[in-house]
């Protein structure tokens, strides 16, 4: 089996293939995973049948030419499609279906799994304690005790918190870009030692029960898709869904 993951930047990376490895040798499937990792979210492009532009690098910008690629170049295989992306401000629900309408479309020979982060990929970081007092043995119970569990809260700012009690402050100060090399820091180290079965992350949980159910039955995903309007579409428990643009 071949799994294709697609995740929005090098920190989500490493954790999204660390995670997938331990969960296919836990469903004992031998698998061969290819991570590919982009330059941000980005936002799907109004005409997702046009080719991209030129410089094109975020993982929405691509996201249906690539699906285009996969489907004509391994459709059909023993393959599955990953998609790992934060939520950050979008409705969790509303993006994933959105995820899946692409995928679907285009790349209808392929099973396709989505995994939202609620907010960012640090909530899934921060739903195995084990891993974290692990990696970083001084880090503030009392934070992580603070933390609700996939709460819409700043969340790399609550991680921080977490793993440098003393120096969370100016950290924070800093800010983007210089942020970014702490997050990778934080995902390489607390993911080294992280298991499925310890994160209580519901959306990682969610992401995991996809993905094993996809290694269990591989194959394309049933059509459901095309029973619902794109403009005034439902839901998968028939509750009007708005049109959202990303």
């Amino acid at each position: 089996m071949h799994i294709e993951i697609l995740t929005e930047d090098k920190s989500g990376a490493v954790v999204v293939e660390r995670l997938a490895t331990r969960i296919c040798e836990t469903e004992g499937c031998d698998a061969d995973i290819a991570v590919r990792p982009h330059r941000g979210c980005g936002s799907l492009p109004k005409d997702p049948d046009a080719k991209p532009p030129k410089f094109a690098s975020s993982l929405l910008d691509l996201l249906p030419a690539k699906c285009r690629a996969y489907n004509k170049s391994i459709g059909g295989a023993d393959t599955i499609l990953v998609v790992v992306m934060d939520s950050d401000d979008h409705d969790p629900e509303e993006l994933r279906y959105e995820l899946y309408r692409v995928c679907k479309k285009y790349a209808p020979r392929l099973r396709s799994v989505v995994g939202l982060c609620t907010e960012e990929i640090e909530a899934w970081l921060l739903g195995d304690s084990a891993a974290i007092f692990a990696a970083y043995p001084d880090s503030s119970p009392e934070a992580l005790a603070a933390y609700e569990q996939d709460s819409i809260c700043g969340t790399w700012e609550q991680l921080c918190r977490v793993v440098c009690p003393d120096t969370y402050e100016s950290i924070i100060d800093i800010g983007y870009p210089a942020i970014g090399h702490y997050k990778a820091r934080w995902a390489e180290k607390i993911s080294e030692f992280m298991e499925p079965e310890n994160n209580i992350s519901p959306s990682f949980d969610n992401f995991k029960m996809s993905l094993i159910t996809a290694i269990r039955k591989p194959g394309p995903i049933p059509d459901r898709i095309t029973t619902r309007s794109l403009n005034g579409r439902t839901s998968p428990g028939g509750k009007p869904v708005r049109r959202t643009s990303f």
